[in-house]
């Protein structure tokens, strides 16, 4: 019975260590999985370097950016870190 008792704080450790550390990274994980899966033509997003750029081609890897009119850049598609607008034309500047 005392053995048990001993591994009960080792248990509780690694209890603690899975869902502060481990379980939260399989969740962001997820959520970027979905996001990199939805991304679609005419979405406005930012990548993780900061520029911002409407989605005018889509591969399975790669995607070409606008980021300025006539302006096109081609990314790796793991780049984009956020879609700042899901409807075409809402958020772009000159809108007022």
């Amino acid at each position: 019975m005392n053995d048990l008792a001993a591994l009960l704080p080792l248990a509780a450790i690694l209890a603690l260590f899975y869902f502060v550390g481990i379980r939260p990274q399989q969740r962001r994980a997820k959520e970027v999985a979905a996001l990199q899966s939805s991304i679609e033509v005419g979405q406005r997003v930012m990548m993780s370097s900061g520029i911002f750029g409407t989605v005018t081609s889509i591969d399975d890897d790669k995607a070409t950016l606008e980021i300025a009119p006539g302006t096109r850049i081609e990314i790796a598609r793991a780049a984009i870190a956020k879609v700042e607008s899901s409807v075409p034309g809402i958020g772009e500047p000159g809108d007022a």
